[in-house]
């Protein structure tokens, strides 16, 4: 069975061009960026298969401003509501190059910073620059000469009724400057008759002024679900896949597809939805900013980490996704044991890497150059805990617990899991996630070990002062065999050293996290921690 993307591109007959967009509406989050890796993938699916293709990807910045978002100020921006996003003032008129022209590049640029840090490179385009230009003139006049037809459409697919003078354009309202409440209700000789209608929106009133315009050269857009039509012919579009949320029946995509066939007798491009990336179960919203934003996140994940999240997942799988420390040191783990395997496969294959099958094809188009490049495994578990050790030099714990000296690769790896492990200890770690070691003072809780712990702890130290190797792997295995010698229950007898070292229940890895430690400060710890149960019998 092939990959998802390798499917498709096994599929693709002919030239392809790859489409995807986005409506700069504010800071653009995670979730967006699962539709540019998918894009992404598919495009470079297509090269590998040495098939012509191109990536492009568009700028939605005519649509209006709907909402100002939390973290703006909304006594400046709400004046501008209805407005398409690219006449809104940027929100940092001092930003670097041509963020600071508008609201739209401001926001863009923020997204296509990440793009270029994942090694995604489309060409480029903004609504604002097909409509100015004119390219998209002949398909204004062609959807408002029928505009009967586009009716249909959307009666026949979604079952809304439009009424019989309701025509497919919004004009910027020469009054106001609004495009979201104008209604255009005639097209004669080139021009369109509209309203800005007080009652359009429920988030912004209309003026009122009424009058004929031409709708070419940027006056004014299409709807959305007709500008979709209208920017496949225009761009080419053979390829272009859409969220669960427009690609439901009767739903954005499927009255798209009947405007195509209706209007221009056309196929429209290749579809198939994909899922939501989900926080803590919520969709995320670029207005409201719910979530994490795509910079944010990328600023956490090195690039591939970051693309694996997105792929390892099928397109039409949910992604759930919470940076607390479960979910971040599992992806890390995950990919990591992927490069492992791959890594022993390529050693016991006498140097040749294994065949890319679909096994590894998530692993492959994570990677940003298409190679994947073995390494020796870091943690970020053990990053993690080795940066609150105090007074521990991370980077000579790193050398001296890889078990071959470490390549210039090895160490740009170890050192991108330490500044992730910093940054996701800065910004994301819970209290109860961080560790608050003990290592002057006994910790409170202590003393209110269970008898059974306690017998734990006797039989620990005894076990612990005959340990050859002070390393995290012997000590995880004194720390089972003792447990099993005993008979107790895992979660108890861990508790018990929690507790001695942190003041709480649960901890990282227990072994990697003692040998952090001087063995005689731990043999001390826990002898007095025996003897402070014992003397509160």
């Amino acid at each position: 069975m092939s990959f998802w993307a390798d499917k498709i591109a096994a599929d693709a007959q002919g030239p392809q061009i790859v489409n995807d967009s986005k409506t700069p509406s504010g800071r653009v989050h995670v979730g967006s960026l699962r539709g540019v890796v998918i894009h992404d993938t598919i495009y470079r699916a297509l090269k590998q298969a040495g098939k012509p293709v191109k990536f492009i990807y568009g700028v939605d910045d005519y649509d209006a401003l709907d909402t100002v978002p939390r973290y703006l100020d909304r006594e400046k921006f709400e004046r501008y509501l209805g407005w398409p996003l690219c006449n809104v003032p940027s929100p940092d008129d001092t930003a670097p190059g041509d963020r600071a022209s508008d609201y739209a590049k401001y926001f863009m640029g923020e997204f296509l910073d990440v793009f270029e840090y994942l090694g995604v490179r489309p060409e480029i385009y903004y609504l604002r620059d097909l409509y100015r230009s004119g390219k998209l003139n002949p398909a204004i006049d062609r959807f408002l000469k029928n505009a009967h037809l586009v009716r249909e459409a959307y009666k026949e697919v979604s079952k809304a009724d439009r009424p019989s003078n309701w025509y497919p354009f919004q004009v910027i309202c020469e009054h106001c400057g609004k495009i979201a409440t104008t209604q255009v209700t005639d097209y004669q000789d080139g021009k369109v008759f509209y309203t800005c209608d007080p009652n359009a929106t429920d988030y912004t009133q209309g003026c009122g002024h009424s009058g004929w315009v031409s709708p070419f050269d940027g006056n004014g857009k299409l709807p959305w679900k007709v500008e979709w039509v209208a920017k496949w012919e225009l761009l080419g579009v053979t390829i272009e896949l859409a969220g669960k949320d427009h690609s439901q029946k009767g739903g954005s995509r499927d009255v798209a597809n009947a405007i195509s066939r209706k209007v221009l007798g056309q196929q429209p491009p290749f579809h198939s939805p994909y899922e939501f990336i989900l926080v803590n179960g919520t969709k995320m919203s670029s207005s409201k900013g719910i979530g994490s934003s795509a910079r944010e996140i990328a600023d956490l994940l090195p690039p591939q980490l970051l693309r694996f999240l997105m792929l390892r997942t099928p397109p039409r799988t949910a992604i759930n996704f919470a940076p607390n420390y479960e979910s971040i040191t599992r992806v890390f783990r995950d990919y990591d044991n992927l490069i492992d395997k791959y890594r022993r496969e390529t050693i016991a294959n006498g140097g040749q890497p294994p065949e890319l099958n679909e096994d590894w094809m998530a692993l492959f188009y994570a990677q940003l150059d298409g190679e994947i490049q073995p390494y020796q495994p870091f943690e970020l578990s053990t990053a993690i805990s080795l940066l609150q050790v105090p007074h521990l030099d991370v980077e000579k714990e790193v050398a001296a617990r890889s078990a071959e000296p470490l390549s210039d690769y090895d160490w740009q790896i170890a050192r991108e899991r330490i500044s992730a492990a910093q940054k996701w200890l800065n910004d994301y770690a819970d209290e109860e996630e961080k560790l608050v070691l003990y290592l002057d003072t006994i910790p409170e809780r202590a003393n209110q070990l269970s008898p059974e712990q306690v017998g734990y702890v006797e039989a620990l130290l005894k076990t612990l002062a005959t340990v050859e190797s002070w390393d995290g792997e012997s000590l995880q295995t004194a720390l089972f065999a003792t447990t099993r010698e005993l008979d107790l229950k895992m979660p108890v007898a861990f508790s018990a050293i929690y507790l001695a070292f942190l003041n709480k229940e649960r901890g990282p890895k227990a072994g990697p996290l003692l040998s952090y430690l001087d063995r005689q400060l731990v043999l001390d710890r826990l002898q007095a921690v025996l003897d402070l149960n014992r003397a509160a019998v």
